[in-house]
């Protein structure tokens, strides 16, 4: 399978308002050369797929940055830890941190929450992936740490994440965000589907975790990964599902 033009991942961009030299896009699955439950456009490469085709996908991503930089691609464990330097061969980590044009930061979600972050210098940039164990577990924190700038020079974006209408939790999960922050109590509803569960927004989370360290610019955080078909979705496809790529870099 050759690097046709019409195998070009279809991209959707923040709408936030990053210094020009900061880039950033999303993956979608709506075109590539990945095929059946991994169609069309999967760059993950622990998730079954054609290791030809993941192959190719990551070619056709790496393009999309223009130039010959390294992405830095991780083993994400939900987990807090953050990368902050390029190493190859997928280190141990759910967010990475890029202070120069030396690589690109990219995280892997099918349904959890991709964060993207830079500062108003457009001198460092961030992706961190979020589940609701890596919220809980101090994932942003860990990231806006890593950055150390004043978190009044920080922006962010929300990607696309299963909504609250399709996140049914049980009480642990409730439990766990309102033992650490009271207020977050205000992201669950009540599930109409089983008593003693929860439809969380993991949007809504983020949002107080990221008020909590005085970040106000936030942008993003409209999308339902498991309602619209461009995106993979972890429990809409029951496991069985490719992955979106988020990329951040210093042009």
């Amino acid at each position: 399978m050759s690097d046709a033009i019409d195998l070009r991942p279809t991209l959707l961009r923040p709408d936030w308002t990053a210094p020009a030299n900061v880039q950033a896009f999303v993956t979608t699955r709506e075109t590539g050369p990945s095929q059946n439950d991994f169609a069309a456009f999967n760059p993950a490469a622990h998730v079954g797929d054609n290791a030809d085709h993941v192959a190719l996908c990551r070619r056709l991503l790496h393009k999309e940055i223009g130039d010959s930089r390294p992405l830095l691609w991780l083993n994400q464990t939900h987990g807090a830890r953050v990368q902050q330097e390029y190493q190859e061969g997928a280190p141990e980590a759910d967010a990475s941190v890029a202070s120069s044009s030396d690589y690109a930061c990219v995280v892997l979600t099918a349904d959890c929450l991709p964060v993207l972050f830079c500062n108003r210098q457009g001198t460092q940039v961030a992706a961190a992936h979020a589940g609701w164990r890596g919220l809980a577990g101090g994932v942003l924190e860990a990231t806006v740490a890593a950055m150390n700038c004043d978190p009044e020079d920080i922006l962010v974006w929300l990607g696309p994440a299963i909504s609250n209408a399709q996140f049914e939790v049980g009480p642990e999960v409730y439990g766990t965000f309102v033992a650490i922050q009271p207020d977050t109590a205000e992201a669950f509803d009540h599930s109409p589907y089983r008593l003693g569960h929860y439809m969380a927004d993991l949007y809504r989370l983020a949002r107080f975790r990221l008020e909590a360290l005085g970040i106000h610019q936030i942008s993003g955080g409209h999308f339902c990964t498991a309602c619209e078909s461009r995106f993979y979705s972890y429990r809409r496809d029951n496991g069985n599902t490719g992955r979106m790529a988020s990329v951040i870099w210093i042009k």
